[in-house]
Parts: structure tokens; C-alpha cells; sequence
């Protein structure tokens, strides 16, 4: 099995999140994989700012998750396991950087983005990030 470790992001502006649907119909968040010895942190600020045009900033981090699948174009199984982190955005700013990949993203409330997403994973991570979020958000006034 190939195992490839990937970076990702939960991006805020204030009550919403940013979400992507990929050409698959499957809504998700923006992660990349991590390569030539990059730090999670600097892949996971790339990959939303190439995949959303979001420049974002790390506000914590949000924990791990994985997932395995067969890629028939390697003809193994991967699994791929990613650090997220929370991340706020100034606006609700975006353009979808790689269109081949993505059909189409946006800001959505907390309880519509939780029903749109498509792995049952990702929701559990959305809403304690979401809830994490808010209290730092607190901390800081």
C-alpha cells in the first residue's frame, strides 16, 4: 500500500466555511499532499491558496484524519493521511485555482456545509474545528 502523508485546511470567514465539490460530485475540504520535505503547515496554506485563492492564515491545529482508496491509475491502494489545521479567512473572497479538479466551492453556514459534505469524517472534523474556532475567535477579543 502507498501511503502518503497530506496537509489540509478548514478555512473560516466568521460563520462560514469553505468548501470544494470535485469532479467526482463530492463536496470536501482543500488538502494537498506533502512533498520534497515541505512542513504540513506551509502545504496545507499552499494548497488552499492554489486549489480556492484564498490567503489564509493558521489559526490552530485541527487534528488528523485518513482514508484509503485504490488508485487504479497506480493499480495499488493508497492511503492517504492528513494534519489539518484551521485557518481564517478575512472575506468570503475565492476563485477556483484548478478547474480540471474542481467544479465549483464556496462559503457556506456551518449547519449547510455539515450537509453537504460528502465523508462522515470530514463533518466530525468540521464541526469540532468549527466549535475550536469559535473559542479561540473569543480568546482573542
Amino acid at each position: 500500500m502507498l501511503v502518503r502523508n497530506c496537509a489540509g485546511g478548514v478555512v473560516f470567514s466568521g460563520e462560514k466555511v469553505f468548501l470544494l465539490r470535485n469532479e467526482k460530485g463530492e463536496w470536501v475540504l482543500p488538502k494537498g499532499v506533502i512533498r520534497h520535505g515541505d512542513l504540513s503547515n506551509e502545504v496545507a496554506l499552499k494548497r488552499v491558496r492554489e486549489e480556492a485563492g484564498i490567503c489564509a492564515e493558521i489559526v490552530s491545529t485541527a487534528g488528523n484524519t485518513s482514508y484509503e482508496f485504490y488508485s487504479v491509475t497506480r493499480q495499488k491502494p493508497v492511503c492517504n493521511k492528513i494534519t489539518w489545521y484551521i485557518m481564517s479567512s478575512p472575506n468570503e473572497e475565492y476563485t477556483i485555482g484548478e478547474e480540471k479538479k474542481f467544479t465549483e466551492g464556496g462559503f457556506f453556514g456551518i449547519e449547510d456545509a455539515i450537509g453537504r459534505i460528502t465523508y462522515s469524517q470530514d463533518k466530525s472534523l468540521l464541526n469540532l474545528s468549527f466549535r475550536m474556532f469559535k473559542e479561540l475567535s473569543l480568546e482573542a477579543v
